[in-house]
C-alpha cells in the first residue's frame, strides 16, 4: 500500500494551504491508498478529516491521524496515536523528548523523528541538547523528506540503518504542488492507525522514497543562522503567546493522564 505520511492542512497548519478534502482526492486520483494528516501541534485537520470519512468515496481510502510535535530539545516528531485517540497535551508545544516517547508508549503509539538532518531549527540534530541515548527508543525515522536536501535524507537513512529502525517518507507537504513527490510502501493491510502501529512495531516490510522538490529561496534563509534564530524566537513566542503558563499546563495535564489513564 502507498502512503504519503507527512502532509499538513490548512484545517490545521497556519502555513498549509491545503484542504483535508483536496488532499484525499488528489492522493486517490494518484493512486495513493492514503496519508497522514501531521500538523504542527494540533488535531484540527484530524477531526476536519472525522466530519467528511463517512463519504462512500473514502471508503477505500485510509487518512492516518498524526500529528508533528515541536520537542524543547529534540526538533520535530511524527506522532501516531490509536484510533480516535487525541491527547490535549499534544496542543501545547515543547514538552523534553524523553517525557515525550514515556507518554506516546504508554498509550500504545509510536513516534519517530522528522527530518532529523533538516533545519537546524527545528531537526534533531540541530539541537546541541539532543540526547542521542533515545534514538533507540523511537519506532521510526523518517528518512526521505521531499523538502530536504539529498545529502540531508541520506544522513536520516544511515541513522536508522545504524539504530535498525523502520524507515518513514513524507512529503511535508503545505501546497499542492509536491503532492506526489514522496511515498512508503508498506507490505500490509493500512486501513487505520492501529494498522499502521501494529505494522512499525512487528516491522513489516517497508520502504520510503521519493524524489526532493530542489532548493529554494525560503530553504536558504531557514538555513541561515539569522534565520534559525528568527525561527527560534518565533517558535517560543508563539509558544508563549499560546500557552503563557506551558510548563504549568505540561506537568498538570501529564499528572492528570498518568493518575486517570497510565
Amino acid at each position: 500500500m502507498k502512503f504519503d505520511l507527512h502532509c499538513h492542512t490548512k484545517e490545521g497548519s497556519l502555513d498549509a494551504k491545503v484542504s483535508v478534502r483536496e488532499y484525499a482526492n488528489k492522493f486517490m486520483a494518484l493512486g495513493y491508498d492514503g496519508f497522514m494528516i501531521s500538523d504542527h501541534n494540533s488535531y484540527k485537520g484530524c477531526r476536519a478529516w472525522d466530519k467528511i470519512k463517512a463519504d462512500p468515496k473514502y471508503r477505500d481510502f485510509t487518512v492516518i491521524r498524526g500529528i508533528e510535535y515541536d520537542t524543547k530539545d529534540a526538533g520535530h516528531v511524527l506522532i501516531i496515536m490509536p484510533d480516535d485517540l487525541y491527547l490535549n497535551i499534544f496542543r501545547i508545544r515543547g514538552m523534553k523528548c524523553k517525557k515525550l516517547i514515556h507518554l506516546v508508549h504508554a498509550f500504545g503509539g509510536v513516534l519517530g523523528l522528522a527530518h532529523p538532518y533538516g533545519v537546524a531549527s527545528s531537526s534533531a540534530m540541530g539541537f546541541k541538547q539532543m540526547d542521542m541515548t533515545l534514538i533507540d527508543q523511537f519506532d521510526f525515522i523518517e528518512t526521505f523528506n521531499t523538502c530536504e536536501t539529498p545529502e540531508s535524507n541520506r544522513k536520516a537513512k544511515a541513522l536508522a540503518e545504524k539504530h535498525d529502525l523502520p524507515t518513514l517518507s513524507g512529503s511535508d507537504s503545505h501546497v499542492t504542488d509536491y503532492i506526489g513527490m514522496a511515498c512508503t510502501e508498506i507490505q500490509a493491510s493500512i486501513r487505520c492507525n492501529n494498522d499502521l502501529i501494529k505494522a512499525i512495531k512487528k516491522r513489516e516490510e517497508i520502504t520510503a522514497f521519493g524524489v526532493e522538490r530542489g532548493e529554494t529561496k525560503k530553504a536558504k534563509r531557514k538555513e541561515h543562522w539569522i534565520g534559525i534564530l528568527g525561527f527560534r524566537l518565533y517558535n517560543r513566542g508563539i509558544g508563549k503567546l499560546v500557552c503563557p503558563y506551558r510548563k504549568f499546563k505540561h506537568r498538570k495535564l501529564h499528572n492528570h493522564i498518568v493518575q486517570t489513564h497510565i
